[in-house]
């Protein structure tokens, strides 16, 4: 799942229509995910809302993403203004107003919270789909926040993965992901993601607000929100390069 921008991590582009009565099987339900957040380009103005140890702060941003390889923010709230994240090529960079450098996010920083919200900068490089990187079991038909769902867990092909277990919860007439949530080996249950809001845009059912709970975070969420969202124009490759990052 793409993740907020890279994040339409972990987060949003999925949609479609099952329309069917038989259950299909897990392979058929992970494809339906992985094929129906695939756009060729997103732009979209974003808001981040962090709800942290009983305090809130809101971060705003504009976004442009190409297919899951591709991605540049730039975040536009007074705080936090002129700070850019490019993802190119699996790689993650930042540029800092304050230093005025370029740095590229690796190793250890990646298990990092990004700008203080639930998500990692881990949860947003990520490129592969679901059904390369995990082996799923249709485990259960489930009811969540009055959704008839299927449930299928997830269990990683390759013990790199950050998340090698996931539980994910699909809607069976919309085929929206309602919910999921990413576990450790132990089973021990790490972060949490919620649908929140569903937009039509053309002819695809569009997430664009949810929320994301980082569990070994007490007293935290984090809601993200799109809007003003164009999908599928053509965007230049100027935008995906270092030096767009320091202009």
């Amino acid at each position: 799942m793409k993740r907020i921008v890279f994040v339409t991590a972990f987060v949003w582009g999925v949609a479609g229509v099952f329309g069917q009565t038989a259950a299909p099987t897990a392979m058929e339900l992970l494809a339906r995910v992985d094929g129906n957040e695939i756009y060729g380009t997103i732009v979209y103005d974003g808001r981040m809302i962090i709800d942290y140890n009983g305090k809130r702060f809101e971060k705003t941003m504009r976004a442009w993403a190409r297919g899951n390889s591709d991605s540049f923010i730039e975040f536009t709230n007074r705080e936090d203004a002129g700070t850019k994240y490019l993802k190119k090529d699996r790689r993650l960079y930042v540029y800092s107003p304050d230093t005025e450098e370029v740095m590229l996010i690796s190793g250890h920083m990646l298990k990092e919270s990004m700008m203080g919200s639930d998500l990692s900068y881990e949860d947003t490089i990520e490129n592969e789909t679901l059904s390369a990187r995990y082996t799923p079991v249709l485990a259960e038909s489930a009811v969540v926040n009055g959704k008839d769902c299927w449930v299928l867990d997830l269990t990683a092909k390759s013990r790199t993965e950050s998340y090698p277990k996931q539980k994910l919860w699909i809607e069976k007439t919309s085929g929206d992901l309602v919910r999921y949530e990413l576990f450790a080996l132990s089973g021990v249950k790490l972060k949490e993601y919620t649908l929140i809001r569903v937009e039509v845009i053309g002819a695809r059912r569009f997430p664009v607000e949810m929320e994301i709970r980082d569990l070994m975070r007490k007293g935290s969420k984090t809601t993200m929100i799109m809007s003003n969202i164009t999908l599928d124009r053509p965007i230049a490759d100027s935008v995906f390069t270092t030096r767009n990052l320091e202009r």
